[in-house]
């Protein structure tokens, strides 16, 4: 088994991997929509009268608010209105231009909704650095837009993501110096309601803070609860078929972690599930949408499909009842921008595995933080996985010595299996026996190399994932036209190196003896030239380092052990 073998192991176990991958997401078991009636139904109150209990918020995303009216309930569960569809989703209001060194975004005034998203430090194309990447917009395809607001027993007395706020100018700048910027909406009722929706921004941080700040000036106790929900389309196909991302939502749980949620998932059913803490959020490759709210809050989590092929995650709060004359501030955290997996982390738990190195993630978090520390020191990407490459080579050198060993040892008994073969000719059965009685006298075992490779496929496919899902080698440069190590060579010179590579590890190893497999080796690097030109620049830059020093390993070693023959 030499590392020709473990290149086709390898693609055996990715192809049946994304082929696995592909069947979840069509035919893939659904979440169970449960609720749990512990916790959701109790009330919050920012004075001690007895709070009265409403009907959590719907879902709707469209033009109009359902309509909630006061029922009787158990204090100890929510109830959820249904709707079948919601219209499409209305921006008439006015919009609001936002820019920090982070961000340039646009807010409705109605509603508050964030539509559309452009992030500073990440250009679309290196061709056009000035034309930002678009996280968030307000159209199909691939719509994607957070709502909040706040919902009670009168609809008209709190403000949704329907209702129309006004704000005291239409653009606002963090100014240099200056570590927030705090964007205010404001929407008053005239019974004497008023609600500041706040957006505040950090610089440095994709971590915005959203407020609700509730003054009743009514005569009258004021109760509602605050939701969230990010809502988006399908983006339009695109990509390469052969490198599985993912784009849906997910969500986490103290009591289940990272789940996803994908589109098929909430066609199929509805998420409803009660959770203290948590998060929300919907992802695609490189880029997160969530909302965050307050660690020790009970929330309810839920899923909705609208017309259009639009759907939705959100979260809502239990009802909270504000005393007349006073105050009392919805607090939550919204976080849009890249997987930057130390940042995730410390916003909240859990969030940096929207970072979804899949089932190896145990493996490959740290071959992250070691990619992670070597481009502190080396200042280069490409660098960095040359470098990476090595050091697992040299961890796994002995297990690698133990395969090559034994393919040198085959390699030097090849004129003698070839009489073998000769001299039995059609005789299958004479000629195993008479090989098998060969091995046994030069003490050799052809399946010597197996075991150290099988035990290097985990890392190597872990490897694998780290280069394909962390945004840090996005529009990351390496030498001369590599420019970025997350897309295809442009002129395809790595695939043909690497499969240049393989011909010369062939090279170096036994001819089999039976003909038909003989062409099959040599079309394979052929083969594997045209599979990985359609790969990221970064993953074939690692095959290729890994064949030019298992190439330098083995020709070694079979120096050795021809060398000791003689």
């Amino acid at each position: 088994m030499d590392n020709l073998r473990l290149i086709l192991v390898f693609a055996l176990v990715l192809v049946s991997l994304l082929l696995w991958q592909a069947w979840q997401e069509d035919y893939g078991t659904a979440p169970v929509a449960t609720t749990t009636s512990e916790t959701q139904g109790q009330q919050t109150t920012a004075t001690s009268e007895t709070p009265t209990p409403t009907p959590a918020p719907d879902a709707s995303a469209g033009t109009s608010v359902p309509d909630v009216t006061v029922t009787t309930v158990d204090t100890t569960k929510a109830e959820t209105p249904s709707v079948s569809s919601a219209p499409v989703p209305s921006t008439s209001g006015q919009s609001i231009s936002v820019q920090t060194d982070l961000f340039r975004l646009e807010i409705d005034t109605k509603g508050g909704t964030v539509k559309n998203m452009f992030l500073m430090e990440y250009p679309l194309t290196l061709e056009n650095p000035e034309e930002k990447f678009q996280l968030m917009k307000e159209q199909s395809p691939g719509l994607f837009i957070a709502q909040s607001g706040l919902i009670g027993a009168d609809k008209e007395r709190a403000p949704t993501h329907e209702s129309k706020y006004t704000a005291s100018s239409d653009r606002f700048d963090m100014e240099e110096g200056k570590d927030t910027l705090n964007v205010d909406l404001n929407w008053s009722h005239p019974s004497g309601i008023e609600v500041t929706k706040r957006y505040i921004f950090t610089r440095g941080s994709y971590r915005v803070r959203v407020q609700h700040i509730v003054k009743n000036g009514s005569d009258q106790p004021w109760a509602a609860r605050e939701y969230k929900q990010l809502q988006r389309s399908p983006d339009a196909e695109s990509g390469n078929a052969f490198m599985y991302t993912y784009t849906g939502s997910a969500i986490y749980t103290p009591e289940n972690k990272y789940e996803k949620i994908s589109f098929d998932d909430m066609e199929e059913s509805k998420l409803s599930l009660d959770v203290k803490g948590g998060w929300i959020a919907m992802l695609q490759h490189y880029f997160i949408g969530s909302w965050v709210p307050e660690p020790e809050q009970q929330n309810h989590f839920y899923t909705e499909v609208y017309s259009g092929q639009r759907y939705a995650v959100g979260t809502y709060t239990p009802s909270v009842t504000v005393a007349k004359g006073a105050d009392y501030t919805f607090n939550s955290s919204f976080v849009a921008g890249p997987k930057l997996q130390n940042q995730l982390k410390e916003i909240a738990p859990g969030l940096d595995l929207t970072v979804d190195y899949g089932w190896l993630t145990i493996l490959a978090q740290p071959i992250f933080w070691l990619l992670g520390k070597l481009h502190s020191l080396l200042g280069n990407w490409g660098w960095a996985i040359i470098v990476l490459t090595l050091l697992i080579k040299l961890a796994f050198y002995k297990l690698s010595e133990a395969s090559y060993k034994s393919m040198a040892n085959m390699r030097k008994m090849t004129p003698r299996m070839t009489a073998l073969k000769e001299r039995f000719g059609d005789d299958k059965q004479g000629l195993n026996a008479a090989m098998m009685e060969l091995y046994k006298k030069e003490k050799i075992n052809p399946l010597g190399g197996c075991l150290p490779i099988l035990v290097q496929i985990p890392v190597f496919i872990a490897l694998y994932w780290v280069l394909l899902e962390s945004v840090e080698l996005r529009q990351a440069p390496f030498i001369f036209w590599l420019n970025d190590l997350s897309v295809k060579d442009p002129y395809y010179v790595l695939p043909v190196i690497m499969g240049v590579s393989m011909f010369i590890q062939q090279k170096l190893n036994p001819p089999p003896p039976d003909p038909m497999q003989a062409k099959i080796m040599m079309a394979l690097p052929f083969v594997f030239t045209i599979l990985f030109a359609t790969f990221p620049a970064g993953l074939v830059l690692y095959w290729v380092a890994n064949n030019i020093l298992s190439i330098a390993q083995q020709w070694h070693i079979t120096m050795q052990i021809e060398k000791a023959s003689k």
